[in-house]
Parts: structure tokens; C-alpha cells; sequence
């Protein structure tokens, strides 16, 4: 049941123990969960372990895709199905060209690839479709198996995307090329892995900006948010859109990397990202009921001197928000930040804490 969590792997994330534990301990029945920055949607999936409703919302659009496949209610074989659909009666898409993707995937794959990727961006809002896309994002670069493959890439890192010109080198010198996988084998193992438990849909994801506030209101007939659980974007750590454009580019994007900041908080100064984190708390606060309470967990990268507390802390005065507790939280496995594979050298990683607050 517990394995659509780990459905496409994501630089940042946290365990979904976290959110689990929240609500599994404190949230009553008929409680409504928001997520305004929800990445690849953890909170919304333990809300649905529990049978809460939630709202995931997030600029990332590989967010967004990744949360709608784990609130749908779905069974593999409608899925592998769909995929199947695809690939007999689509026809052959122009596919990108140029080294790295010479490199990064056999021309087989690529095909298949590229009809499945038409396919998804003319009409992606069945429940099997939302599947198959983040299912097919989870897929699309990751280390070579020794046994059989899960992946269809070349040899990369699971949570993000490499640069053309460094993956080209890497593969260059190490003498790797691209394994002639089976699409369909790939879709099939992984469909029966993640969408095996069949569970009733109860969240919706947004693709959003939370410093809007129209983005964060419940929708008719739903009740105001009772818990809002998240983890926003630490300061300084501004990549997620060049680290993620071969997903982006899966989702309709560009075929080369994204170095624009895309719609992400403004890290230009710590002033700056604090008034765009208040923007947030704010909103949230409009759209949650009296007695709500807002649960962040927030840490800070190991290249800016800033305390992160003190920045958390700062976001939340005048923001509708009242800080009750402040609990450390241990430290992010560096193992699962990074794949090592492509990592010239690792770093500490900060403290980080789990910061709890009501409505003032």
C-alpha cells in the first residue's frame, strides 16, 4: 500500500512518516488537508491513507503531475492498458536529436517514448492517463539494473535530471550506452509495483501558485482546511527547474535544460523569500477554518549563512498564524538527497525542524 509514495522520486522531499504521523494522531474524520507547496504530493497520499480529503498545490508542473497520480483511484491494468492503446494506434513523433539524447536513450525507446509523451499532452485527465504519466516520469532516467531494467535511460540519478554536456562526458568516458529496453515491460512492472492497492480518490492537486490566493480556496461544497502540512523550498536551493527538464520536457517543455527561476519564491535575499513564504501563510490562513494548525518542516543548505529558523520564524509574524511549538527534527539522510553517481562532492546536511502554529 505504502509504495505509490515512492512512485517517482524527487530532490526534495520528506518521509511520509511525517505527514502520516501528524494526522494519524491529531486529524478527526471529515478533516480537510492542504498542501500549498506539495512536490510530488506526500502529504495528499498519507491524507488518503487515512481517508481525508486534500489539495496539493505547486508552480511545478512535475509536482503538480506527480501528486494527481497518487490521490486517483486506479488499478494496473487500466493502465498498462492505456499504454498499450498508445503505442499500436499512435503515430511516430518527431523525436528530439542531438548527443545527449543519442546517448541518454536507445532510439527504440526513444520512439515509444516520444508517441506515449503526444499522446499524454493532447489528453491527460482519465485516471489511468494520470498514471501512466508520472509513472512514465518515474521511469525516464535512473541507474542501470544488473538484473533487469526499471529505467529507460542511460546510467543517471533517480532524482534528477543531468546536464547534457556533463552526461555526455560521464557516458563518454565510462563508455556506457543507452540498453535497448522493452517500453511496454517497463510500464507493466512498474504499473503492478505502484497502483496495485487500490485505494478511493480523495485529494486533488493544482497546478498553482500559493502566493495567490485564489489558488489555496476549497472548492464548492468543500469544508475549509482544518491542517495544513508542508515543506516549502529552502532558501538558496533555486535548481528544481534545470533538475528537472527532462520531466518537464516529458510534460511538454522544451528538449534542453531551463535555467529560469520559473515561478518559484524570489531567493534573491533573505528579505525577499521571507515576504514571499508570508504571501503563502496568509492565504492559507483565509482558507482554513478557526481552529486549524499549520505544521512546516523547514531546513536550510549547508551554503548560506542564514539560520533557517530565524527565516521560518520571520515569515510567520503578521501572517495570520500563531507559532505554538518548535521541535528539531534530525537531518536529511544525505543519501537520499543526491544520487552519488553524478555528485562531485557531498555536503552536511543543516538541522532541520518541525515548526507547529494556529490560526492567531
Amino acid at each position: 500500500m505504502l509504495a505509490l509514495n515512492a512512485l517517482c522520486p524527487y530532490f526534495t522531499m520528506f518521509p511520509l512518516s511525517f505527514p502520516l504521523s501528524v494526522l494519524a494522531s491529531h486529524a478527526r474524520s471529515g478533516d480537510e488537508v492542504l498542501d500549498p507547496f506539495c512536490g510530488r504530493g506526500t502529504t495528499n497520499y498519507a491524507a488518503r491513507l487515512l481517508g481525508l480529503g486534500s489539495v496539493g498545490v505547486d508552480t511545478s508542473p512535475v509536482a503538480a503531475a506527480i501528486t494527481a497520480a497518487k490521490v486517483v483511484s486506479v488499478r494496473p491494468s487500466a493502465v498498462i492498458a492505456e499504454a498499450r492503446r498508445i503505442l499500436e494506434s499512435e503515430a511516430p513523433a518527431r523525436m528530439p536529436t542531438g548527443e545527449f539524447w543519442e546517448l541518454a536513450f536507445h532510439s527504440e525507446a526513444l520512439a515509444d517514448l516520444c508517441r506515449l509523451r503526444a499522446a499524454l499532452l493532447r489528453e491527460c485527465s482519465s485516471a489511468p492517463r494520470l498514471a501512466l504519466r508520472a509513472l512514465l516520469m518515474g521511469a525516464l532516467h535512473g541507474p542501470q539494473q544488473r538484473t533487469f531494467p526499471s529505467y529507460l535511460s542511460n546510467q543517471c540519478p533517480r532524482t534528477y535530471a543531468p546536464k547534457p554536456a556533463y552526461a555526455v562526458r560521464y557516458w563518454r568516458s565510462h563508455r556506457l550506452r543507452p540498453q535497448r529496453v522493452d517500453v511496454m515491460d517497463i510500464i507493466a512492472r512498474r504499473a503492478q509495483r505502484y497502483f496495485a492497492a487500490v485505494l478511493p480518490a480523495t485529494g486533488h492537486a493544482r497546478l498553482a501558485d500559493s502566493r495567490n490566493a485564489s489558488a489555496l480556496l476549497p472548492r464548492a461544497r468543500r469544508r475549509p482546511f482544518r491542517w495544513v502540512i508542508t515543506s516549502p523550498p529552502y532558501y538558496g536551493m533555486r535548481t528544481y527547474v534545470p533538475d528537472q527538464w527532462l520531466r518537464l520536457w516529458l510534460l511538454g517543455g522544451a528538449p534542453r535544460v531551463d535555467y529560469s527561476y520559473g515561478a518559484q519564491i524570489n531567493h534573491g535575499g533573505p528579505e525577499a523569500f521571507v515576504e514571499g513564504l508570508r504571501a503563502v501563510w496568509r492565504n492559507t490562513a483565509r482558507a482554513c477554518a478557526n481552529d486549524a494548525r499549520l505544521v512546516i518542516r523547514f531546513g536550510g543548505i549547508a551554503d548560506r549563512a542564514v539560520e533557517p529558523l530565524e527565516i521560518l520564524k520571520a515569515s510567520l509574524r503578521d501572517s495570520g498564524w500563531r507559532i505554538q511549538t518548535v521541535r528539531p527534527a534530525g537531518t536529511a539522510k544525505a543519501g537520499k538527497r543526491q544520487a552519488e553517481t553524478f555528485l562531485r562532492r557531498t555536503t552536511k546536511p543543516r538541522t532541520e525542524y518541525d515548526v507547529w502554529a494556529r490560526i492567531a
